[in-house]
């Protein structure tokens, strides 16, 4: 029973985030502090949403 609400919770979870790149991640990603980014999101950030 355990599993099965974790996997739902994870479900949820993924569900809530926007696509990386896409046009909502990228206002999200505004929001958010740059101190809180980890190095991926950064280089996520720079690739979609400064040089697209």
């Amino acid at each position: 029973m355990k599993k099965v609400i974790s996997l739902v919770l994870v479900c949820f979870i993924m569900s809530c985030t926007p696509e990386v790149g896409s046009e909502k991640w990228c206002k999200m990603m505004d929001e958010k502090p740059k101190g809180e980014w980890t190095a991926n999101e950064a280089s996520d950030y720079t690739k979609h949403c400064v040089f697209n």
